[in-house]
């Protein structure tokens, strides 16, 4: 990779892969996790402990967002998730989620030409009813953009539940098996699978949520059934 910073035409600095001179540690042959998830939680506390607000809180996890993708090439993981937005989000003040959507399109519109530059392949995964149009029109922009990368895939999960996801691939079953295009014999663990937000994704192997809170909080529930778990007490971001 390239070390060469330069400018987002919105004045946003792109960062050099290594920017931070810090890399991840040397990982034996064969004991890099192939797919890592990672639930980005602690913005607002980390925000009240720095006498901030709650968004400032999450710009600051803009920064980290980046610095753990670019640690996630240096490392070679190839696949890396993260929980943008829940469909569970949607319950927070009206104030909180106008910021957080706007925040997710702008967030992308601003990082995308440096995640491309990196070779990071982006993808959504979650719904589109409720989402603003906006965000939708950036997601989907960012997969045309960086669709012939395969450096690392970054999926963002945006409107995105792990039951919901299970409740969408079901009913699309039940909707070929009752149009009679499927024998309910048929269904198994792989016609589901092929039937989630990302069919490709492979399981997840490693599954990382900050801020000391130990539960999966509804992310990518099919897909963790294997991963191991780790919860870290440091707070996002």
């Amino acid at each position: 990779m390239s070390p060469k910073s330069y400018t987002h035409r919105d004045a946003v600095p792109y960062r050099p892969i290594d920017w931070t001179g810090l890399y991840p540690p040397e990982f034996p042959a064969g004991s890099v996790p192939n797919h890592v998830a990672i639930v980005m939680d602690g913005n607002g506390r980390w925000a009240n402990r720095q006498g901030l607000t709650r968004v400032e809180g999450h710009k600051a996890g803009e920064a980290a967002l980046l610095d753990v993708v670019a640690g996630a090439i240096q490392a070679g993981v190839k696949h890396l998730s993260v929980y943008a937005f829940s469909t569970e989000n949607w319950s927070r003040s009206p104030d909180e989620v106008r910021f957080l959507m706007g925040f997710n399109r702008d967030v992308l519109h601003r990082r995308r030409d440096q995640l491309n530059e990196w070779g990071v392949r982006v993808r959504w995964a979650g719904r589109k009813p409720r989402l603003w149009s906006s965000v939708i029109k950036e997601l989907q922009f960012a997969e045309q953009l960086t669709a012939g990368n395969d450096v690392l895939t970054l999926t963002m999960c945006v409107n995105y539940g792990g039951r919901v996801e299970l409740v969408d691939a079901v009913r699309s079953i039940a909707d070929d098996v009752a149009a009679g295009r499927l024998r309910a014999s048929a269904v198994s663990e792989k016609l589901i699978a092929r039937r989630l937000y990302q069919p490709d994704m492979p399981d997840v192997d490693l599954f990382i949520r900050s801020s000391g809170e130990q539960r999966t909080s509804n992310f990518l529930l099919w897909e963790s059934a294997y991963a191991e778990f780790v919860f870290l007490d440091t707070l996002w971001p």
